[in-house]
């Protein structure tokens, strides 16, 4: 892990193509505005590890001997 200390209105560059600008500092908060392609995606830490855990449960296999027939409608 790479730690860099900013100012407000300095930037931080990831590659050719993404740029970390820190907009503002109040005590233990930071604002920062990122700059990257649209093909990159982006997203705040803890939605990102729900977005996985999701992934991980809709993949895993049903639990054995669950019964879903009657969930189905009657067939006509």
């Amino acid at each position: 892990m790479l730690v860099l200390t900013r100012k407000p209105r300095q930037q931080i560059m990831i590659g050719d193509d993404i740029v970390l600008h820190i907009v503002e500092v109040q005590g233990d908060n930071v604002r920062i505005a990122i700059e990257a392609p649209r093909s990159v995606k982006i997203y705040r830490g803890e939605i990102y590890r729900a977005i996985q855990e999701e992934n991980r449960q809709a993949a895993a296999p049903a639990p054995q001997g669950l019964d879903l027939s009657s969930a189905l409608p009657p067939k006509p």
